[in-house]
């Protein structure tokens, strides 16, 4: 059989084992430690912008904790981008608040500003005013957020900005996960960079990290004993992992460039083929990671299924794009604002192979793998 070429699996560097080795010496074998500190520093640095970083044990736990520092509560209700993972929502409710779904808009695949403006207007029609937004950058491609921004002022409703996939995107040289009210990092081990497991909570608002920090350390009194005034959460990253992070950080710039060097390669091996379609950035301002180089497969003779198990036979891993949560079996009942733009990008939509552990014949196995079922499937013509 021939070797496996994954999705996206973790790449380490050079330098993560000396920061492990370190917390191992010292003992801090235990959540919170020096290599926390210091990664929170190195993500600060990296976002710039006034943010401030919690270091958390994954980006759902960042979700929540976003949800409890903006007062979310049973019954409330949360807008959330319906092309998404799951994580994204399923905060919301764990809190016993209501999901309301919105659609994508065909340029970036995320939140479509117009049927976001739609939802909040029905919602507020009903009595229902939302409490929150999350925004989620599909892929590492940065959404509208101008436009995002401008209606969520409008209306007063914070943003949570879930930049889980797009550490390293910009939107006008800013980084992604500075421009909502609080943003959301994963560092999964799928994810540009890894700490194995982990998240992040980002803020310019300084007392929304402080809390955060308070309530994902079991909400901890100061106290000479074990006091605790409201409930906490055992959300923070241990020291170890953070030295993954601190050292993964380290080659970050590099791993951005070789996914958007996959994106590339992939867009110029099928060009010309009217089957596949890319997600372009719309525009200058706009600057995407490449966490995945997706594309989409045109109606004809070929359908993204056709690729997918084509891929698989070859021994090389591919996933759809996300189900959108108003199409998931345990969201069935939740509202949803649209024109099912996610539910078409679902149906034709494919992840290719987008590590930055990729090698040059990995890229063209893959290109082989595609092409020679395009031209297999194809209609012959007499």
């Amino acid at each position: 059989m021939k070797s496996k070429i994954w999705l996206s699996s973790p790449h380490m560097g050079e330098q993560e084992l000396e920061y492990v080795k370190e917390a191992f010496a010292s003992n801090w074998i235990a959540p919170l430690g020096p290599n926390v500190d210091g990664f929170e520093k190195d993500l600060e640095t990296f976002l710039n912008h006034g943010s401030h970083v919690a270091a958390l044990s994954s980006g759902t736990a960042a979700i929540h904790l976003a949800l409890v520092i903006l007062e979310v509560k049973a019954g409330d209700e949360v807008i959330c981008q319906s092309m998404t993972f799951s994580a994204s929502a399923n905060p919301i409710v764990y809190l016993g608040a209501t999901p309301v779904f919105v659609d994508s808009e065909a340029s970036t695949w995320n939140m479509s500003p117009e049927f976001l403006e739609a939802a909040i207007l029905d919602r507020i029609k009903l009595g229902k005013k939302p409490k929150a937004i999350i925004l989620v950058h599909l892929y590492g491609m940065p959404a509208q957020i101008d436009k995002i921004q401008e209606i969520a002022s409008v209306y007063g409703i914070p943003i949570i900005e879930d930049a889980a996939e797009a550490l390293g995107s910009t939107y006008k040289g800013r980084p992604l996960g500075t421009f909502g009210d609080i943003g959301i990092l994963s560092f999964n081990g799928n994810k540009i960079i890894t700490t194995s497991g982990g998240g992040a909570l980002v803020s310019m608002n300084e007392q929304y990290i402080k809390k955060a920090r308070y309530l994902a350390t079991q909400a901890l009194d100061p106290a000479p004993h074990y006091q605790h005034s409201q409930i906490g959460y055992n959300y923070r990253l241990s020291n170890v992992c953070a030295g993954i992070g601190r050292g993964q950080m380290k080659v970050l710039q590099s791993r951005i460039e070789q996914r958007r060097y996959n994106f590339q390669f992939y867009k110029k091996a099928f060009a010309g083929i009217n089957e596949i379609r890319f997600c372009d950035e719309p525009g200058p301002e706009y600057f995407s990671n490449r966490w995945l180089s997706t594309v989409i497969v045109e109606e004809g003779t070929v359908t993204r299924e056709d690729l997918r198990l084509a891929l698989v036979e070859d021994n090389i891993d591919s996933r759809p794009l996300w189900k959108p949560m108003h199409l998931q079996p345990v969201f069935v009942d939740a509202p949803f604002y649209g024109n099912q733009t996610c539910d078409l990008l679902f149906e034709k939509g494919l992840c290719l192979p987008s590590g930055s552990n990729l090698t040059q014949p990995d890229l063209e196995r893959v290109v082989q793998c595609v092409t020679a079922t395009l031209e297999k499937l194809q209609p012959v013509e007499k």
